[in-house]
């Protein structure tokens, strides 16, 4: 990676860590080796993978020249229902946005996207088997460093859109 990446990545840290720090979260740290997968970093962190924020940038088009970015955040052990989305945004066609543009949206590299919407582009939606979870585990904007945090919080303070948009 280039030092274009890096920096990036500790801006959405910071800003991560002010906004939980503002409105008052308890959270948590666990360090980890670097690992992006859910699937393997649920493991690393010691929790059930369904306990996982799942977080992938979507790309919904709604018209011929219009599109829309859903930041779409699911438990660990799911899959985003794309079909759902583009029902649910009214869309002809929806899809993983490109790497390029995910990130761009994100502000953080593959793997570390963030279960909050920092970028006005992106309209945050997770569904409702995500807040099954007591407490919620994600990269922190950073593939070493996940943060866990009580589900209630993080509701309360990312205030994202609830619909069924996963698929097992």
């Amino acid at each position: 990676m280039t030092g274009d990446h890096t920096e990036p990545d500790l801006e959405q840290y910071r800003k991560l860590i002010s906004e939980l720090d503002a409105n008052g979260v308890d959270y948590r740290f666990i360090d980890h080796t670097p690992e992006g997968r859910t699937d393997v970093v649920s493991a690393l962190r010691g929790h059930d993978v369904a306990h996982a924020a799942k977080c992938l940038i979507i790309l919904v088009k709604v018209g011929k020249k219009q599109s829309r970015y859903v930041l779409a955040v699911v438990p660990g052990d799911a899959r985003v229902d794309l079909q759902a989305l583009k029902s649910l945004l009214g869309g002809s066609y929806s899809g993983v946005a490109g790497k390029d543009k995910a990130e761009e949206l994100a502000g953080s590299v593959s793997g570390t996207v963030l279960p909050f919407a920092f970028h006005p582009q992106l309209e945050l939606i997770a569904d409702p088997a995500l807040l099954r979870a007591p407490e919620l585990y994600f990269n922190a904007a950073r593939l070493d460093r996940s943060i866990a945090l009580a589900t209630d919080d993080y509701v309360r303070v990312a205030q994202p859109r609830i619909a069924p948009i996963a698929q097992a």
